[in-house]
């Protein structure tokens, strides 16, 4: 039984006890106890109890001293997984940073495209006013053009008549100032006549005159 092997064991280690002393001095009431046997029996069990309890709270300990290894060993890795979440992280934050940074140059490019396009699309919107400006005075200039083509083609069309009319007055006056000087040649052929005509009759009328008186 337990009891008698713990009972047992005792007894060993007392005589082990007396053993160790000098010279074989032993004292055997130190070794063997007189008692009630169930007394010795109950002292026994209790011991046993306390030893079992000693076994379990030192089984506990050992299981709470593993568990504390392991809770160590996880917090270990869960401090590496955190420095290496941490790592990635600054690496991320790193790219993060990079990134909004080359997007603050995309955005700068942009609005200076932005400003040099709506420069280029103000010059080419003044360019087609200036070309519709130029356009409608080109066709101005022309329609000008083809009223002055008009006016000139009539004024050389009237300027053509006036010069025939003119011609033909020319004509005209010449041959007037040629009956004119006909005509004066003959009035004074005319008068010349009438005086000689005149002279005669009036020496004809002078000698009537004469010849009647005598």
């Amino acid at each position: 039984m337990p009891g008698d092997a713990g009972a047992s064991g005792n007894d060993a280690k007392q005589a082990d006890k007396c053993a160790a002393q000098n010279e074989g001095k032993c004292n055997v009431k130190e070794v063997i106890q007189p008692g009630d046997p169930k007394q010795k029996s109950s002292a026994i069990a209790l011991k046993a109890a306390a030893d079992a309890k000693a076994a379990s709270e030192a089984q506990l300990a050992a299981g709470q001293a593993a568990a504390h290894h392991i809770k160590l060993e996880l917090a270990e890795k869960a401090f590496q997984s955190a420095k290496a979440a941490e790592a990635a992280l600054m690496g991320k934050q790193m790219m993060v940073d990079q990134l909004e940074q080359e997007v603050q140059e995309a955005n700068a490019v942009v609005q200076e495209e932005t400003n040099g396009l709506h420069a280029t699309e103000s010059n080419m919107n003044a360019a087609v006013e200036a070309a519709r400006a130029a356009t409608a005075q080109y066709e101005t200039i022309s329609e000008l053009q083809r009223t002055s083509r008009e006016n000139l083609a009539n004024i050389q069309s009237v300027a053509a008549g006036a010069q025939n009319e003119m011609a033909q007055k020319t004509q005209l006056l010449e041959a007037a100032r040629n009956r004119m000087a006909v005509l004066h040649k003959q009035l004074l052929s005319a008068q010349e006549d009438y005086e000689k005509t005149k002279a005669a009759a009036y020496k004809a009328a002078c000698a009537a005159v004469e010849a009647k008186q005598k």
